[in-house]
């Protein structure tokens, strides 16, 4: 699998675990939970971005 492909399935998981954290936080009234969960949606969109920049670059 090449690098740019798992760069983007990896940026989809973390925003996926992101989202459920942030619902989790405000279902449970846990701000700091909900923060780590905005905090990892952030980076997996990152991440998914990086996957985007390798395919276009072919590495």
């Amino acid at each position: 699998m090449k690098s740019s492909t798992k760069d983007k399935i990896k940026g989809a998981m973390d925003q996926a675990k992101g989202g459920a954290q942030q619902k989790a936080g405000r279902a449970t009234n846990n701000p700091e939970m909900e923060d780590r969960g905005t905090a990892n949606k952030a980076g997996g969109k990152v991440k998914e971005k990086v996957g985007d920049v390798k395919k276009v670059f072919g590495k």
